[in-house]
């Protein structure tokens, strides 16, 4: 069956269509032909009943006749004058010749002539006694029952007799004639029924045996079935009906068969079975042919559309669809596949355009770059020269879709894909959308010098503001430079660090910054980098260093910002710019702020002055500000150790603020909310607004070292630090300067009001056991 269903399942359409449809008919045909079958059996056997039963008449018949012939004949011989003379002068030759003379006419078998009491006078054939004895009571009993024939069996052989009285007038003897059931019998039976007749014969009580047959071969043991009728037999090696009669015999018992061959009666069915036969045959090769046309009128188109589909999966969309201008089902079915043809066609170009091009500024996607950067080095590869990609990010975009909304925000990237494309013109080179506000500029030959050059002219390009409508917005830009084969052997990695550059630009506020390993937290030299920090909290390895701020009007210490150094086992004193960016980058940044706030809670109590109160500053990251359960670490530290929240200052520079300005927010507003002073660190270099500035909880600015370390030579960087100072005082909000690097600058931030300051002018970091003791030294030196 799995053989079959296999073999099947191989096949076409169109073969199988012709299988089943001439499987179906073939079996209709066959149920039919078994049905006609059995009709015809039927009719057969009706037919062969009947005709037994003609035959079973005519052999009754047959039997009638010649016992009135032998009745006229023996009548003749009664009624002769010769005869009756012979009879009444007892003259037994003249009635033996007579006797004689008559049965051969007649071919009578048996002639004989009894007198009026039955006793046999003369016999033709000269019988013996027995048969003597039988004439005479078969001869009494012919007379008593006045029949017209009777039949006997006269020494073994059956004999038709009939008896005829001879009267002068009276009856004064009897003729017995009798005509032997013989071959000629039986033949002229087979003419006249077309039915063989078989006869069997026995003494009473005795087996029966064969007489005479019209069958040729015939066997008593078959021709004696024992009954009425046997439907069918068999009879050397021919199917026969056969029919039993047992006759009324004087002196013996005899039985006829009748048989009658099928062959005849089977043979004008047997004609109409073969000749349906043929006409099955034909009709089923005829219905094949017609099935098999009408197939591959539906199979063949589709296959057509088959080898279309074939087509579509190897790309080419232009393939003929046939059958399209059909009625049917099956034109139906193409004109359905050649609109999905067609609607593929335009969602696979749709699909390429999307797969490989900005829908919003119509600039190549980050794959179609990334297949350009492929190519471009595989084309560098054979003749060497170099391949730099830029990965520009703006800034303050997030602020831009916050405050003007979407759509001011794809108007202000359109623009800038139009500013870059004005730049970048160089054929080969390629400027492309990365994705949000990030686009990369590949350039196929051009060095490292450059590429710096063309970073700057987009810079400078972009200190021309944007206006849209009513609105006007400066744009910057941050931007990582990386150089194959230098930085990058591949595509994907190139990327990669030019992304790496870029951030790193963006962090450090730089504008543009080249790639080095350093920035790379996945570069050889800091693969380890973080499995030794995580080894430097748990074997304390880092260190608390504490930098003072003093009052600039009292000159007294009045709080100190907290600083971390790592003091590693085999590199030494490993200095903040190696880990703090990396810190930041990873994310691990977090467990070095609670490290620093665990450290500065545990020695607070002790760093205290005698009179009045010391606060420690800390740096917050962004990472801290967008994790949303750091206010509660904070509050549980301060539990723990019994402080309260003024005990720390938290500082946040303006880029940890505005990368994710309601997040950061959300989290100032708690930190506020538990009485914690916020200080705005760095200020003035980053991009905050002023409206943002005033929203925030904060309590201080901490001026950038840039403007305080040059106010007193450049008048630029005294007016920033003189306007910065007033603007926070406006607000409410106390100012530190950093960055004091002598007593002049000192005593110009006095000038200013500024309230307090650091600097390497009153003290380098320190670690945080020599505080006091310099605190004590300071206030023994001030007195």
């Amino acid at each position: 069956m799995n053989a079959w269903s296999q073999w099947f399942g191989r096949q076409s359409l169109a073969g199988k269509m012709v299988l089943v449809m001439s499987l179906l008919l073939l079996l209709v045909q066959t149920v039919g032909f078994g049905v006609v079958r059995q009709v015809v059996e039927r009719q057969v056997q009706v037919e062969v009943a009947a005709s037994l039963q003609v035959a079973e008449r005519i052999w009754m018949r047959q039997i009638r006749q010649n016992a009135s012939r032998l009745a006229d004949a023996a009548g003749v011989l009664a009624a002769d004058f010769g005869f009756r003379a012979a009879i009444a002068t007892a003259d037994v030759d003249t009635i033996a010749s007579a006797l004689e003379n008559a049965g051969a006419r007649i071919g009578a078998g048996v002639v004989a002539f009894m007198d009026p009491s039955f006793r046999l006078v003369s016999s033709a054939q000269g019988h013996d006694g027995r048969a003597g004895a039988t004439f005479e009571a078969l001869a009494a009993d012919l007379a008593r029952v006045r029949s017209e024939g009777r039949l006997a069996l006269v020494d073994g052989a059956p004999y038709l007799f009939v008896i005829v009285p001879v009267r002068s007038p009276l009856t004064v003897g009897w003729v017995l004639m009798g005509f032997p059931l013989d071959q000629a019998w039986v033949d002229d039976f087979q003419r006249l029924s077309a039915t063989h007749a078989v006869v069997l014969a026995g003494g009473t009580g005795s087996p029966l045996g064969l007489i005479v047959s019209s069958w040729p071969d015939a066997a008593e043991q078959v021709l004696d079935p024992g009954g009425d009728a046997l439907w069918p037999l068999t009879l050397n090696g021919v199917r026969v009906a056969v029919r039993s009669l047992d006759m009324d015999t004087v002196a013996g018992d005899m039985r006829v068969v009748l048989v009658r061959p099928l062959a005849d009666v089977l043979a004008p069915y047997e004609r109409l079975q073969w000749l349906l036969a043929l006409v099955t045959v034909g009709a089923v090769l005829l219905f094949a042919a017609v099935s098999r046309v009408a197939a591959r009128r539906v199979a063949e188109p589709l296959s057509q559309l088959t080898r279309a589909t074939q087509g579509l999966e190897q790309g080419a969309f232009d393939v003929e669809v046939r059958g399209l201008e059909r009625g049917d089902e099956v034109g139906a079915l193409a004109r359905g596949f050649d609109r999905m043809r067609s609607s593929i066609a335009a969602q696979r170009e749709e699909i390429l355009r999307l797969a490989y091009w900005d829908r919003l500024t119509g600039l190549p996607n980050r794959e179609q770059f990334r297949q350009h950067l492929m190519a471009a080095i595989e084309g560098s590869r054979t003749v060497p020269k170099p391949l730099v990609v830029i990965t520009l990010n703006l800034d303050r975009f997030k602020h831009v879709n916050d405050v003007l909304g979407y759509g001011f925000g794809d108007e202000l990237l359109r623009a800038v894909a139009s500013r870059l494309k004005a730049l970048v013109r160089r054929e080969g080179d390629m400027v492309a959308r990365m994705g949000g506000d990030e686009f990369a500029i590949l350039l196929a030959r051009t060095d490292m010098q450059g590429a710096v050059q063309l970073a700057r002219r987009i810079m400078e390009s972009f200190e021309s503001p944007l206006a849209f409508d009513d609105q006007t917005v400066d744009l910057s830009a941050s931007m990582g430079v990386a150089c194959w084969p230098d930085d990058a052997a591949d595509a994907d990695l190139l990327m990669s660090r030019s992304e790496i550059a870029m951030y790193a630009a963006k962090s450090r506020t730089e504008g543009v910054l080249l790639y080095s390993p350093a920035l790379d937290s996945s570069s050889a030299q800091n693969l380890s980098l973080l499995s030794d920090l995580r080894r430097a909290l748990q074997e304390g390895q880092l260190r608390l260093f504490l930098q003072p701020k003093l009052d600039v009007a009292t000159r007294q210490v009045v709080a100190a910002e907290a600083l971390v150094r790592w003091e590693h086992p085999q590199r030494g004193l490993v200095p903040p710019l190696q880990f703090i960016p990396f810190a930041e980058q990873t994310g691990f940044v977090r467990q070095l702020t609670l490290w620093m706030l665990e450290a500065a809670a545990r020695h607070w109590a002790a760093l205290q002055p005698p009179a009045g109160h010391l606060r420690i500053a800390i740096n917050l990251s962004t990472r801290d500000l967008l994790d949303l359960e750091f206010p509660s670490r904070l509050a549980g530290l301060l539990e723990r150790y019994g402080l309260e929240p003024g005990a720390f200052c938290l500082e946040i520079t303006e880029s940890a603020i505005m990368d994710d300005p309601q997040r950061a927010e959300a989290t100032l507003n708690r930190l506020a909310a538990q009485g914690f002073r916020l200080s705005i660190d760095d200020f003035g270099t980053g991009y905050s607004s002023l409206a943002y500035l005033k929203r925030l909880p904060v309590h201080e600015l901490k001026i950038d070292k840039s403007f305080v370390m040059g106010m007193e030579h450049d008048d630029s960087d005294a007016k920033i630090v003189r306007s910065t100072v007033d603007l926070a005082h406006n607000l409410g909000l106390a100012v530190v300067a950093e960055g004091v690097e002598n007593e002049a600058i000192l005593e110009l931030l006095h000038q200013l009001g500024c309230d307090e300051a650091q600097g390497y002018h009153i003290s380098r970091p320190m670690p945080v056991d020599a505080f006091n003791a310099w605190r004590e030294r300071r206030a023994a030196a001030a007195a």
